[in-house]
Order: C-alpha cells, then structure tokens, then sequence
C-alpha cells in the first residue's frame, strides 16, 4: 500500500467493528446530501469538470468494489461487470474509464439502480468487515480508511456541483430552504498577524490518516511574514471590482487576463445583478450580496489579481501551514449546516477562519515533497499523477466534513477553475 498514513499493525477485529459504524455514517450522509434533489436533478451534467450527482453515489461505490471487495471478499459478485467502465473515474492502470465529459449521457443505469448498486456493496462490505482475512487485515484497514476519506471528497464535490447544476436555471431553485443563517456579522477589521521565519517542518508525520502528498514532513525556509486575520470580503472585492479590477491588465497574470477577455468576466462566479443590487446564487437561493461575508467561488487567477491591487500577495502554502500548525482545526464545516461561508467573528487575536469557510488559494504549485512516493498499484493515480498545472488550497469550506480536514492537508485545483468553495487570505512581507 505504499505510504498511507495509517499504521495500526494487525487491527483487531473490534478495530473493525468500530470501522464498520463509521462507514455506515459516512455511507449514509452522501445519500443525505442528496435527499433534497429531484430524480432529474441527479442526472444533469451543467459542465466538463461537474459529474451528475448519480456519478458521484455510484462512483463513490465503485472505489470501496475495486480496491476493496474484489480483491479481498471470497466469493464477491459484481452486481454489474459494466459499472467498473462507468464508474472508474481516472484509474488507467486499473481499467478503461468512462469519459468525464460524457457522464451526463448515461441516462442508464437509473438513479434507482444506482442505489441499488450502493446497497450491494454496503452489504459486502459489511461482510468482508465482519470477518476480514487475517493475513490481509491491516491492508484492509488502510483501505477502508483512504476509502472514507474519498467518500468525504465526494461529499464536498456533490455539493460543489448541485450547486452548480441548480444555478444555471434561471428559476433559481432552492437546493435546501432549511439551511442554518448566518449568525451576525461582526464587522472584522482586517489585522496583520506576524509570524517568524527560519527553517520550518511542514507536511504530516506520526498517526492518524493523510494523504501520499501530504507527505514526507519536510524542512522549508521561509522569510518573515505577515498573514491577514482573516478572509477578504464581498465588500472588499466589491472595492476591487469597482476600481476596474477586472478591466486592468497590470493586474493580472498572462494566462489570467486571457481568460477574463475570453469568458468575459465581471465578478466572481454565481453573482448577479438585480433592480440594480448584487445577488449571489447559494445553496439556500439566491440572495443579496452580504458585505462582511468571504468572498467565494474565485479563480486562483482572481485571488491573484486582487492581492496585487491590495499592494500585498497570496500565501505559499508553508506559510500557511505555518500559521495554521497551532490553531484547531475548527471552524464553519459540513456539520455546521450553513452550506455557505459566514462572517468572521471577530473572536480572539490570532488567524481566524483558517479552518472551514473558504479553501484558502495559496501561491504554491501542486508538485511532490522531497522524497514523496505515490501508493503502489492503482492507487498510486490517486494523487501523485496530478502534480502538474495545479495549485495548491488550503484550509477545507463550508462543504468540508469537519473529520476530513486537517493543517497539512493540500487540496489542488487548476488555476482557472472557480466552482469549488475557494476564496483568499493576504499575505505580505515584514
């Protein structure tokens, strides 16, 4: 299994009750998530990088089947031997993967075969987890684990992309009115927080799980620093739009102003004008512009810009962990129900909104730490061969399972995409 960072030894066989539970509960929240949608809600494609949330609820099976119950359940009968075309997302070395444009065009299997696929592998697996081969217990484990911890990126990306699908309809459906409100705004002065320089150790080590990239711990050099208290503002970047931030080349990086000639873009994704007035598509509906709310669904490229019109810059991402080493991972997640970013809340002196909210774009490349080594197999696609023409975020969002997140944790997105829950912190020089 190469170098997950999941080392029990033998896990006991109680290990794997307690496992057992914690898959049904993560099982059981992606059907949640997709309660509220209607049958044709599950089907739609609104883009390339979006996946019809039936992909996902059957994809996210796929993975615990291949990796999982094919190689380890005695006896284990796919339910269909054409879900391991369809369903497999990227794994070349495992299969031949259905195109991800083209996943919209599979009005079949339905979305009620779907979840009857789900429950075929939740019964095998709750098999292969009663009574494990001992000789493969431990590999089973880390599996399951990397398994989970999938499946908690499905959730956030299923809700990145109902969001989506809902809001090219010009009704502006509502995915859930029940969504918590936001509480009230403190009105957050931005601070500039000081942290030290010098050879610092970044990247995870000891117990507990992480991902291959997130790997080996590491020494950086950094120079003196300086990290906003927290995250820019819908009011802030209305500023920044206002002083012609989107119509200023000196602002932009090359392949950035290309782009905002060539979509045409205004403002960040899912703003609207109406009667005059700024809305924005969440969620809950579309809604005024809340001022003191982090501004959301940036571009790297719109991060970029607006940092250099600040006079300031984009964290790397040692910095960031940096700061964030010492601070709990608390904050706005999934569990919290606001599915949308909330104000800060002005409580205490250090970083806030560090964790949840918004991923944080930093200035750092998606590349591998010195002396990384992707998982063997077929798992070895799951991260390792995306290390090119990405950046790196930091920090979870308001979609992220609070179990899921963790300081060294490196999310990566290409510079141009701007659907996923991302937003930016400043950074400066002493």
């Amino acid at each position: 299994m190469g170098n997950l960072a999941y080392r029990s030894g033998q896990p006991a066989l109680a290990h794997f009750d307690a496992l057992l539970e914690r898959y049904r509960h993560v099982r059981a929240l992606s059907e949640g998530l997709c309660a509220p949608l209607t049958i044709e809600d599950h089907v739609i494609q609104s883009m390339p990088d979006v996946s019809p949330p039936k992909w996902h609820l059957a994809h996210m099976s796929w993975f615990f089947e291949a990796f999982l119950l094919k190689p380890f359940l005695a006896g284990y009968r796919p339910l269909d031997e054409a879900y391991d075309h369809l369903f497999n997302s990227y794994y070349q070395t495992h299969g031949t993967p259905f195109e991800r444009a083209r996943r919209g065009l599979l009005s079949r299997p339905g979305v009620a075969e779907v979840y009857a696929y789900r429950r075929h592998v939740d019964e095998a697996m709750a098999d292969l987890l009663a009574q494990p081969p001992a000789d493969k217990a431990a590999q089973i484990a880390e599996r399951v684990a990397l398994g989970l911890q999938h499946e908690q990126q499905h959730q956030e990306l299923l809700l990145m992309d109902i969001k989506h699908i809902l809001a090219q309809n010009p009704l502006h459906p509502i995915y859930r009115s029940d969504l918590q409100p936001a509480p009230a705004s403190a009105h957050e002065k931005l601070r500039w927080l000081d942290y030290e320089g010098g050879v610092r150790s970044i990247g995870h080590e000891g117990e507990g799980f992480a991902f291959d990239c997130e790997r080996p711990r590491h020494r950086e050099f950094i120079e003196d620093f300086q990290l906003a208290s927290r995250l820019v503002t819908n009011g802030e970047y209305l500023s920044f739009m206002a002083d012609g931030g989107y119509a200023r080349p000196e602002l932009w990086l090359s392949d950035g102003w290309d782009l905002v000639r060539r979509a045409d873009w205004h403002a960040p994704l899912y703003w609207q004008r109406h009667e005059g007035f700024w809305h924005e598509m969440t969620l809950g509906g579309l809604r005024p512009l809340a001022l003191d709310t982090p501004v959301c669904h940036l571009s790297f490229f719109e991060a970029d810009a607006y940092a250099r019109w600040a006079g300031a810059r984009l964290p790397s991402e040692a910095e960031w962990e940096v700061a964030a080493a010492d601070q709990p991972p608390r904050g706005n997640f999934l569990e919290d129900d606001h599915l949308h970013p909330i104000p800060a809340s002005g409580d205490g002196d250090g970083p806030q909104q560090l964790f949840g909210d918004l991923w944080e774009w930093t200035a750092s490349a998606y590349r591998p730490y010195p002396g990384f080594r992707a998982l063997d197999g077929s798992l070895g696609e799951y991260n390792g061969k995306f290390m090119s023409g990405q950046m790196v975020l930091r920090g979870g969002c308001c979609a992220t399972p609070e179990t899921h997140i963790r300081a060294t944790y490196r999310n990566f997105f290409p510079p141009a995409a701007r659907w996923q829950f991302a937003g930016l912190r400043l950074a400066r020089e002493v």
